[in-house]
């Protein structure tokens, strides 16, 4: 099994509008994730699918490292988050001399892919039976 993370940090990006997207992807597979991320018309679209894409490249390093075998077509997008980063503050002028404040967001993107875990069959697993 292969588990891969891509991580983007301080992305000029508000969390909420970031959680939206990334909604989008969760439990599914890396190449259709892509697919849908190319075509969504929100702005945080194309960061995260530079993520995705990162995630894949990890992948395939980390398998060629430990000298696994990995299909492309087998990865999926196992969890995927948003973190609040550092808030940007700024200031506008305002009538009579007052200041308003500006809070530029920003987020913190984790995107973890893996491929499927083989089901295990054998000796070890025990079930209970039901007392009365």
């Amino acid at each position: 099994m292969v588990e891969s993370i891509a991580r983007v940090r301080h992305i000029r990006v508000t969390p909420q509008k970031a959680r939206r997207v990334v909604a989008l992807i969760k439990g599914k597979q890396a190449e259709e994730a892509l697919a849908i991320l190319k075509f969504a018309p929100q702005g945080a679209s194309e960061p995260i699918y530079k993520l995705v894409a990162a995630a894949i490249a990890n992948a395939r390093v980390k398998a060629d490292k430990d000298g696994e075998f990995l299909d492309e077509q087998d990865l999926y997008v196992k969890n995927a988050y948003v973190d609040e980063g550092t808030t940007l503050k700024r200031f506008q002028p305002r009538a009579q001399g007052r200041a308003f404040q500006i809070k530029k967001r920003t987020s913190h993107i984790t995107v973890v892919l893996s491929t499927p875990e083989v089901a295990e069959t054998g000796a070890g697993t025990k079930t209970k039976k039901a007392s009365k």
